[in-house]
């Protein structure tokens, strides 16, 4: 019964919440590509971590999207899987079984074979919810928020690439690369597109500008805990935001020590601070903003 009633209350709220959520909205891709590049007074973001889950709300599904901007303006990540059949759906995992009351390995099922299937948030509790196609989020993105897009094991940047097309989402994505071999792969298909790059040193960003991609096109992604200033700094002066995993051990020293770390890490140099702690870090960050009088004319009330 209490299962029930979360599920409930999950349905009314997102069908409710939104007179007061924040919208990120690019009227073409050289507006969003001007914004992306590094500023001092460049506004911080929260990048809710699969979405930004919470109780009644599962991860990489679109009513969690929906959940999360209600906070602050926000950066989706989001995983993209393909079914037996070559669709892209959103799920982090190989298996249907943690976040789903589906089972066996998502590479098996095909699409009408998932369409039945109900999203189980990180409590376990199954909701009305059901998992969404990449087209689906790409569509409903659009004048909302920014997505940086993961791709699972066996998926091809070509059809992640595809899809961004097909959506004409290219003004509010980015692609999430681990190697500089990959991000040179994502640049060849797609020169026009923002990528997320692994760079957790100068050299880092030397080798990727050494295999032609420029430092207009790369978001930073230094890492789970944070580098020397150094690191930001260089970065910076190269135009380049730095996205912060504070996914793991840095949400649980917020947590235990107070939720001004976020302020602080934002302090040192991040600008993007991926987490599982939506609410916390998104509320710590606003208060940021506020106070050191941080706005962007990209930054809209979002109307149902």
């Amino acid at each position: 019964m209490k299962k029930l009633l979360l599920a409930v209350v999950a349905l009314l709220s997102f069908n409710s919440v939104y007179s007061q959520q924040y919208a990120l909205k690019f009227k073409t891709q050289e507006e969003f590509q001007k914004f992306m590049q590094w500023s001092p007074s460049r506004y911080p973001l929260i990048s809710c971590h699969r979405g930004g889950p919470v109780a009644g709300f599962p991860e990489n599904a679109i009513e969690t999207f929906a959940n999360s901007v209600k906070l602050h303006p926000t950066i989706i990540e989001c995983d993209a899987a393909l079914t037996k059949d070559s669709a892209l759906v959103m799920m982090h995992d190989d298996r249907l079984e943690r976040t789903t009351n589906g089972t066996g390995p998502i590479g098996e099922k095909t699409l009408a074979e998932l369409k039945d299937i109900r999203l189980k948030d990180n409590e376990g509790t199954v909701t009305a919810f059901h998992i969404p196609t990449l087209d689906e989020v790409l569509k409903w993105g659009k004048d909302k928020v920014i997505y940086t897009l993961d791709v699972k094991r066996g998926v091809p940047y070509k059809k992640m690439i595809e899809a961004v097309r097909r959506n004409k989402a290219e003004a509010y994505s980015i692609i999430i690369t681990y190697s500089a071999t990959q991000a040179a792969e994502v640049y060849r298909l797609a020169p026009d597109l923002m990528i997320s790059a692994s760079i957790r040193s100068i050299a880092d960003l030397e080798r990727l500008n050494q295999m032609g991609i420029p430092n207009n096109r790369i978001v930073a992604f230094v890492g789970t805990s944070a580098p020397d200033k150094t690191v930001y700094d260089y970065l910076h002066n190269k135009g380049i935001w730095c996205i912060l995993g504070t996914m793991g051990n840095l949400d649980k020293s917020a947590k235990a020590q107070g939720d001004g770390v976020y302020s602080k890490l934002v302090e040192n140099g991040a600008d993007i601070l991926s987490s599982d702690r939506s609410i916390e870090s998104a509320n710590e960050l606003l208060k940021y903003a506020k106070e050191k009088g941080l706005t962007t004319k990209y930054l809209a009330p979002l109307k149902k």
